[in-house]
């Protein structure tokens, strides 16, 4: 087995996070301590890297990792963008064989860093063209902790000579224990075919239940969510874990789209801040920007994103 990657750790007040800039750029652990009647002990907002995927510089076995230059899927790995094309292979670390790349570039490639703090956190991913994405482009991102929340801001920057598409987002993991609930109000989910490809949009009662709050146990979803109001609220119940708790996920434009995937019977889930939807460059000519997202990023044009992770105590 591998050795372990290098972790940057920040500390504010009770709340500790790990970065491992080798893994992808991801978040390896997002953690707090709590005090109440005497009683101590620590709680993990994110589901912590296990030593077995940091060994493996295994993204998908990581708290969060980044999310460019696109977010979710492409269908066999091909689309055309302004007279270029996308012909990028499987990259799914556990499913070679799966035929609809995902997550991006940026998630697979290690990050250098640009500084590093007690609080703060800053890394950078330069990519040159290549077959798969055929525009250069650079990416970075800044994580601030504070006493009160994790602040993530995100750019991604085409360096290339001819107009790139992006979608930028993040991939948070969060623990599932029993009776934890979720609230997050959207407009309206994308269904998906057999292999979590979107196939039609529609304002469901999941759609209805997620604005009203839904113990997460009664979902099993992998879908995208359109129209989101930028907040997803997360309640956990008092466990062996510690009291009662919650965290507040809120973002800003772009990531005006959300991901959930909760797959029934799982001790984490994924509530993802995404800029655009599965497939998106393939489905525009049919649905609009919209329903989908994206965007375009003209040669020396930026994108930023921002969103935070913000627990409290009940």
């Amino acid at each position: 087995m591998a050795d372990s990657p290098r972790l940057l750790r920040l500390q504010a007040g009770t709340l500790r996070l790990d970065v491992a800039p080798d893994a992808g750029g991801s978040i390896a652990r997002f953690e707090g301590t709590w005090d109440r009647g005497g009683r101590q002990g620590r709680v993990d907002w994110l589901r912590p890297a296990s030593e077995q995927g940091l060994a493996r510089r295994n993204p998908l076995a990581m708290a969060s990792f980044p999310l460019v230059p696109f977010c979710n899927r492409i269908r066999d790995g091909r689309a055309s963008f302004e007279g270029r094309d996308i012909r990028m292979p499987p990259n799914h670390p556990g499913d070679p064989s799966s035929p609809h790349p995902l997550h991006g570039i940026g998630w697979l490639r290690p990050w250098t860093v640009t500084l590093a703090g007690g609080h703060h956190a800053s890394l950078r991913l330069e990519e040159p063209a290549s077959a798969a994405w055929p525009w250069r482009f650079a990416a970075e991102q800044h994580l601030e902790l504070t006493d009160q929340a994790l602040r993530v801001t995100m750019t991604v920057t085409n360096h290339d000579t001819a107009a790139m598409p992006v979608g930028i987002g993040h991939h948070p993991y969060f623990p599932h224990p029993p009776g934890t609930r979720l609230t997050s109000p959207a407009a309206a989910m994308w269904m998906g075919d057999s292999q979590v490809m979107p196939t039609t949009l529609e304002a469901n009662d999941v759609v209805a239940r997620l604005r009203e709050g839904v113990v997460l146990a009664d979902l099993d979803l992998d879908n995208n969510f359109v129209g989101w109001e930028h907040r997803t609220l997360v309640e956990w119940p008092l466990d062996q874990h510690g009291p009662r708790r919650s965290l507040v996920m809120e973002a800003h434009p772009p990531l005006d789209y959300f991901v959930l995937y909760c797959p029934r019977g799982y001790d984490h889930f994924c509530a993802e801040p995404v800029s655009q939807c599965t497939d998106w460059l393939n489905l525009l000519p049919h649905y609009g920007r919209g329903p989908l997202g994206g965007a375009r990023l003209a040669p020396g044009e930026t994108l930023e994103a921002r969103f935070t992770l913000a627990p409290r105590w009940e």
